[in-house]
């Protein structure tokens, strides 16, 4: 779809990025796993990632949100990816916990001041 896309549109190969929640969240995470030379950034919202791949995905930038009240994918599953991330000594992610929030933590995420400028900061070197 990128490729077919790319060829369409006057896209910048450099500045492409990819963002979902929940389900979509879990998609994100593969596709790093898998295509992770196509994305500049990425953030995966209340979701769940391999942390036995962490080191494959340690150079990219990721800003990782979640909701700690989440019923419907537990927080300890963004929280042991953040470990896992942070011990592979990745140096571009972000992590934002919710306190209070449940499963809709992409609510709050996209109303972050800081996200939008953070995520067209990012360019693939």
């Amino acid at each position: 779809l990128v490729a077919e896309l790319e060829e369409e549109y006057p896209i910048d190969p450099n500045r492409i990025y990819v963002v979902g929640a929940s389900m979509g969240g879990h998609a994100v995470w593969n596709l790093l796993y898998r295509e992770s030379d196509i994305f500049a950034a990425a953030v995966p919202i209340c979701s769940c990632g391999d942390p036995m791949q962490a080191e494959s995905v340690k150079e990219m930038p990721i800003w990782i949100f979640h909701g700690a009240k989440d019923p419907t994918v537990p927080v300890r599953y963004s929280r042991e990816m953040v470990k896992a991330l942070e011990e592979a000594v990745a140096e571009k992610i972000r992590y934002t916990e919710y306190s209070g929030e449940k499963h809709q933590s992409w609510e709050l995420a996209y109303r972050e001041k800081e996200l939008y400028p953070w995520l067209f900061e990012q360019r693939k070197e």
